[in-house]
């Protein structure tokens, strides 16, 4: 069975899993090698006008995912990790936000699993 995972870039990476960066702009003080992502999918990202909008308030996270998740049915990105879970065991979504509980890899994965 394949799985999908959420993970904070600055985790250290497994060598059994695909790693997806899903942020539109690069984590700070990262480099190349110490993220170790496999793929850099920038545009499933929420839109420049909607992270900055939500701007990691905890207070505007529920309607962020809202419009968040109204972002991804328009968005054809998400084919793109649909068919990578075909070819990958274990595929983790990486993002560089500091809160594991309010942020749009929680989203994210919460789509493509109900897809």
């Amino acid at each position: 069975m394949n799985t999908i995972r959420i993970k904070r870039v600055y985790e250290k990476a497994a060598t059994d899993e695909y790693r997806i960066l899903v942020d539109r702009l690069w984590p700070r003080g990262l480099t190349k090698e110490r993220a170790a992502i496999d793929l850099w999918l920038k545009e499933i990202a929420p839109s420049t006008e909607l992270r900055k909008w939500f701007g990691h308030d905890p207070e505007k996270f529920l309607e962020f995912r809202t419009r968040y998740v109204a972002e991804l049915t328009q968005n054809p990105a998400v084919a793109i990790i649909s068919n990578l879970l075909t070819e990958h065991k274990n595929i983790v979504l990486v993002y560089a936000a500091k809160s594991e509980v309010t942020n749009h890899a929680i989203v994210l994965k919460g789509f493509i699993e109900s897809i």
